[in-house]
């Protein structure tokens, strides 16, 4: 089955806006229930399950002269589905 995007956002921000983005983010995930994400022109409530697959991925791409690096978080759930991911995962 092809992907849908539901929602889409991307700008450059300082890492301190980074930052209060991500903790507003994990703020909602802790707190349960619904997750809304917007934008000035669009918005989508999730509501993940109270466990889900967690991907961290650190990739370095495009020419070798000028690479770029990149940071991704993923969640991801079946819809209806709760989840049994188990991993050692740790910020340092």
């Amino acid at each position: 089955m092809p992907e849908t995007v539901l929602f889409k956002s991307e700008s450059v921000r300082s890492r301190e806006e980074i930052a209060e983005y991500l903790h507003s983010v994990a703020d909602s995930l802790a707190a349960g229930g619904e997750v809304t994400l917007s934008s000035a022109t669009e918005s989508v409530a999730i509501d993940p399950p109270e466990r889900a697959e967690f991907e961290v991925k650190v990739e370095r791409e495009g020419h070798p002269d000028n690479p770029e690096k990149s940071i991704e978080l993923e969640i991801e759930w079946h819809e209806g589905a709760e989840g049994d991911a188990d991993g050692d995962l740790r910020i340092e």
